[in-house]
């Protein structure tokens, strides 16, 4: 079977006439953001209503594994087809054993039985096999001793044993896997019936050349060659192509340059033609251009060939995108932010793959978490939070990572979302929330959880753990170390990586603890002295001697967020050089990582900003070393005797992370591991 498609795609050529987006064909007029559970029933029900069905394709049996059955399989032949050995040994006519014992053997003369190895046919007039275990042959006259009777039939495999032909192998709409894959080749099948892979059309709205990430960091966070660097549409085009192939769809690529609004429903309508699913690269009120009428959405182009069902969802990230259909196949404008994409793919297109290939729809894994810090969403969005998963001291702490819709790592680096409803605009610091994972329990269970301030030497640390020791990662949550001392005090993290100046003393970290965990239960673990310093642009084009000049008129800052070491440090050395914080442009702009704010400078969003020698190393900036701080990892009680702990500890002392620290750069190395202050 194949897609009943009477709906008629423009020509290439043809106009696409009256789309301006307030002249847009709707479905049941349904207004923008759509709640996301009525969407999905509705605009399911609408396509299948509309005539949109699963097809088939006959393959080769050897390329069927991991497809679906379209009907039942029956078959061939028999298997085996014909009596065969099951052991190696002796065939013989069971009752020429008869009598045999230990103290009365059988002798058989040669003639009486014929050698057999395991799958040989079964030599005319035997009925029994005895294994070479109880068989004693005797060389000097080729005959053989037997001490046990043998049973007629025994150690053989009788024809249709395993399979008989016209016996059904798999009923339809089953998965093909290696051991079904084993019983369709042994009962003859050399062809079968699959559901046919979908086809998948990709409008991408852009010419960006996909190229190699070659090229320093600083190059590339600059943009310093015009498209050396990867766009969102080639990066959304990246992402969605491995999603459908992952789940089964087969992609083509309809790429465009032009940004007219005639162009882009010729392509959306020639992608009708040769798929069954298509996906435009741009959502709802994304500009297409400087063309005639300006301001043109997805929604205006989806419409010039077919019907909208609802211009807008209502959920976060992804509220932009558009779902329109034309006859029984679907066309979705999907936001160009990848996050935002990759959100809409998974609720829409994936059910709609699943469907066609016949595949049942995979079951989400839900479990209670502790939010680590309080979470806000809108009340009028369901809102898909991405959070870092640990267990700490047997319970499930959930730490949320970067929300926006454009920042790609947040969904690599998460283990589980959170599906915040309709209705529900605050989950509070250490309140129980319902999260979707994306691993199993069993490897959170084997995740440290690191709650702190941020370095890149943490990366190191988690690389060389899982190097040497396989089974074991660290999540990190970068808050700042006041954030992690209060982490550590509630009991939610394995450590907390702190870099707190004491201002009265200048020593760094003890008097903190002390203060915060005045109740004891921790241990203060020397890691490594680090230096800090004013990160500025290559060439250091404003003459920047230290704090003092962070005030000129112009200069752009960029800042770390409040509670991090590095923003009281800051706040610290300005108070010392008589600095005014509130005339330095941009001392409010906060960055949550020494790297974020590194990669603003390198990219002329910011002129300066205070961090540490590797970030600025890694962006290749102008660096003025201001002061040496000590950063200590933070370690409670409850923790210490953990496997998972103390095979961070001997990962720390060891020779290959100081090599690390070396190639990273700014780093003082004297006995990390050592406990500096236990409470």
């Amino acid at each position: 079977m194949g897609f009943e498609n009477s709906a008629k795609a423009p020509s290439e050529t043809a106009p696409p006439g009256d789309v301006r987006p307030d002249n847009v064909k709707r479905e049941n007029s349904k207004p923008d953001n759509v709640r996301l559970d009525v969407a999905k029933k509705e605009y399911v029900e609408l396509l299948i209503g509309q005539g949109m069905a699963p097809g088939a394709e006959t393959i080769h049996v050897t390329e069927a594994n991991g497809r679906v059955t379209a009907g039942p399989v029956y078959a061939r032949v028999c298997s085996p087809d014909f009596n065969a050995s099951a052991m190696a040994g002796v065939a013989l006519e069971a009752k020429l054993t008869y009598g045999a014992g230990e103290e009365s053997p059988v002798v058989l003369a040669e003639g009486q039985y014929t050698r057999v190895d395991t799958g040989d046919p079964l030599p005319e007039g035997c009925n029994a096999v005895v294994i070479d275990e109880d068989v004693e042959f005797l060389r000097e006259t080729g005959s053989v001793l037997i001490r046990k009777p043998a049973a007629p039939w025994q150690h053989i495999r009788q024809i249709g044993e395993d399979i008989c032909a016209g016996e059904m192998i798999l009923p339809s709409f089953s998965l093909v896997t290696p051991s079904a894959l084993g019983a369709m080749i042994a009962g003859g099948i050399t062809e079968l019936s699959v559901a046919k892979r979908p086809v998948a059309g990709l409008v991408i709205v852009g010419s960006a050349p996909m190229v190699s990430a070659a090229g320093n960091a600083a190059g590339d966070a600059a943009g310093d060659a015009a498209g050396d660097v990867i766009g969102d549409s080639e990066n959304s085009y990246a992402v969605y192509s491995a999603m459908l192939r992952d789940w089964g769809a087969q992609t083509v690529v309809f790429r465009i340059d032009a940004y007219d609004m005639q162009t882009l429903s010729c392509a959306i309508g020639k992608a009708l033609l040769e798929c069954d699913i298509v996906i435009l690269n741009m959502g709802k009120n994304e500009d297409m251009g400087q063309n005639e009428g300006g301001g043109n959405t997805a929604a205006a182009a989806i419409a010039a060939v077919g019907t909208i069902y609802c211009d807008g969802l209502a959920i976060k990230p992804g509220r932009t995108a558009v779902l329109g259909h034309c006859g029984p196949k679907p066309v979705l404008g999907v936001p160009s932010y990848p996050v935002s994409g990759m959100i809409v793919f998974e609720q829409f297109v994936r059910p709609f793959v699943d469907y066609l290939c016949r595949k049942t729809p995979e079951q989400y894994r839900y479990v209670e978490a502790v939010l680590s810090k309080a979470l806000i969403s809108q009340l009028d969005y369901q809102e898909f939070v991405r959070v870092r998963l640990g267990y700490v001291k047997d319970r499930l702490i959930a730490s949320p990572l970067s929300r926006g819709s454009g920042i790609v790592t947040s969904l690599m680096k998460a283990d589980g979302i959170i599906e915040a409803p309709v209705g529900v605009d605050r989950y509070g610091s250490g309140e129980k929330a319902k999260v979707r994972l994306l691993r199993s329990e069993e490897e959170l269970r084997r995740s440290l959880v690191a709650i702190g301030s941020h370095d890149p030497l943490l990366d190191e640390l988690s690389d060389l753990l899982r190097s040497k020791f396989g089974d074991i990662s660290m999540g990190s949550a970068h808050v700042g170390s006041m954030g992690g001392l209060i982490a550590v005090r509630r009991g939610e993290a394995h450590l907390a990586g702190i870099h707190l100046l004491d201002e009265a003393t200048g020593d760094y970290n003890t008097s903190f603890v002390r203060k915060v965990l005045n109740k004891g239960g921790a241990r203060l673990i020397e890691c490594v002295k680090r230096t800090q310093g004013i990160m500025l642009q290559k060439g250091n084009p404003w003459k920047i001697t230290g704090v003092a000049d962070l005030a000129v008129g112009g200069l752009r800052y960029v800042n770390r967020q409040r509670g991090s070491g590095t923003r009281i440090l800051i706040d610290y050395l300005c108070r010392n050089n008589g600095v005014d914080t509130a005339g330095i442009d941009g001392y409010d702009r906060e960055e949550y990582t020494h790297t974020s704010v590194a990669a603003l400078i390198a990219a002329d969003s910011a002129d300066a900003g205070l961090g540490i020698f590797s970030a600025a190393k890694l962006f290749d900036l102008d660096f003025i070393p201001v002061c040496l701080e000590q950063y200590d990892l933070l370690i409670p009680d409850h923790a210490w005797d953990l496997p998972l702990v103390q095979k961070l500890l001997d990962v720390l002392g060891s020779e290959a992370f100081r090599r690390r620290l070396g190639d990273l750069g700014g780093y003082v190395v004297d006995n990390p591991g050592a406990v500096r202050l236990r409470v």
